[in-house]
């Protein structure tokens, strides 16, 4: 495998998160045992993430907030519905959120977000889960719960696919991925982001036991 810290490796200047489709048996689980096993799924997308990216695989240790703690400088983040989960290792603080588009009440929208927010674009569902998952991500990153979600605005909507968010005085950036119905969003630090979606790219690393 390619070493992204190698100063002549280009893979060095991206972020690369890893996108995992749940298998339909899987997808079938309830409850507890789906949880369990989609936290545990996710993991491997951030290891898939950590071997793509040339760092060691993180040991998943989290505070007593239950936010994911940095080990040796390096950070992960990861998010899982019963579709899909994502995850990713960096160098630096990082947060990742996913959904899937879908109906939601106009109620909802208005709760989530300010007068100065909803200025910025046209409400709908899109919209909607592009502020949600975004601030969630950012969150993350700050290594915050939802109870800090007031303190997060978005600023600015770049384009389809980037927008700012103010968190905490500084201004994060955050990129979108569209994938099967779903929005993934992360933060992007300073580096461009190379996704890895569902079946890209993984050659014999997927299925190994990573974590």
């Amino acid at each position: 495998m390619i070493n992204p810290r190698d100063r002549n490796n280009p893979a060095g200047d991206f972020l690369l998160p890893v996108i995992l489709k749940v298998p339909p048996d899987k997808k079938a689980l309830s409850g507890k045992a789906q949880v369990t096993w989609l936290r545990q799924y996710a993991r491997q997308a951030v290891a898939l993430s950590a071997r793509q990216s040339g760092l060691p695989v993180p040991g998943f240790e989290k505070d007593a907030r239950g936010a994911p703690i940095a080990i040796s400088g390096i950070y992960w983040s990861l998010t899982h519905k019963p579709g899909y989960v994502a995850g990713v290792a960096a160098e630096g603080p990082v947060g990742i959120d996913l959904e899937a588009i879908r109906p939601v009440r106009p109620a909802l929208f208005y709760k989530v977000t300010d007068e100065t927010e909803r200025q910025l674009d046209e409400a709908s569902d899109a919209l909607f889960f592009r502020f949600w998952t975004a601030k969630e991500a950012v969150l993350k990153a700050v290594g915050a719960g939802l109870a800090g979600l007031s303190n997060c605005k978005i600023i600015a909507i770049l384009d389809e696919k980037n927008l700012h968010v103010s968190c905490g005085g500084i201004l994060w950036r955050v990129e979108h991925q569209y994938y099967d119905n779903h929005l993934i969003s992360m933060v992007k630090m300073d580096k461009e982001i190379k996704w890895t979606l569902p079946g890209q790219n993984l050659g014999t690393l997927q299925g190994r036991p990573l974590c």
